[in-house]
């Protein structure tokens, strides 16, 4: 399993936020966000190939209940299904963080699902390969709902204006999913960015029952890898 870092933080976004957490962040991605803060990950792939024993020895050197894999996508990797199962056996927590697109058989505490709307193309002119690909395969309803099925769940969508979530309303409705699950996120790569945005979407989910979910991550530490 191709894995960017490996990390002691506090989880930044969504129900969990402000628990401190291991995360094992893989490298790799099936899709290419144009505002994507982890392009180490994803379009500038990088990291180490580790089994899974690694990867096990690595987080138990810290002690710590709450475990979240990430990416990247790390549902791209088959040795995420044994990972799970060692995790649990071991009676950590466990949160997968993932845009939905694909399935595996795994255990987790908490499928974060992050689907991705038609604001996350890249641009069709720098990227027209990618902006192809992204579009073919950034919405797969059958597999969010599987996951939304198998597994205790939150879904977070990044909004970028204040058109996306009148899509994101139409996806909602369309995955009949709970709203108190549904966490809107502000764009924004620095803490002013998601401030900006932060102002009017927090009134937006106030006003459409929905969840707003900042992303304290940078707020706290910034756009830097290890937190």
């Amino acid at each position: 399993m191709q894995v960017a870092e490996i990390y002691k933080s506090a989880q930044g976004e969504g129900r969990l936020t402000g628990v401190e957490s291991v995360f094992v962040r893989a490298s790799g991605c099936n899709l290419r966000c144009w505002f994507c803060d982890t392009p180490f990950a994803s379009w500038r792939p990088e990291g180490d190939d580790l089994s899974v024993d690694e990867i096990v020895s690595r987080i138990f050197e810290w002690d710590c209940e709450h475990i979240v894999l990430t990416g990247g996508e790390p549902m791209l990797f088959s040795e995420l299904t044994p990972l799970c199962q060692r995790l649990r056996t071991a009676g950590r927590h466990i949160t997968i963080e993932t845009a939905g697109t694909l399935h595996l058989p795994v255990q987790c505490d908490l499928m974060s699902i992050s689907p991705k709307t038609a604001n996350s193309a890249p641009d069709r002119a720098e990227q027209p390969r990618w902006r192809a690909r992204h579009e073919q395969t950034r919405w797969a309803p059958l597999v969010l709902q599987r996951l939304m099925s198998e597994h205790d769940h939150q879904l977070k969508f990044v909004v970028d204006t204040p058109d996306d979530c009148d899509e994101i309303e139409q996806l909602v409705e369309q995955l009949n999913a709970a709203r108190q699950r549904v966490y809107l996120m502000p764009q924004g790569v620095t803490p002013e960015q998601l401030a900006d945005r932060g102002d009017w979407l927090e009134a937006e989910c106030r006003r459409r029952g929905l969840r707003f979910c900042p992303r304290r991550q940078i707020e706290w530490f910034g756009l830097t890898r290890g937190t």
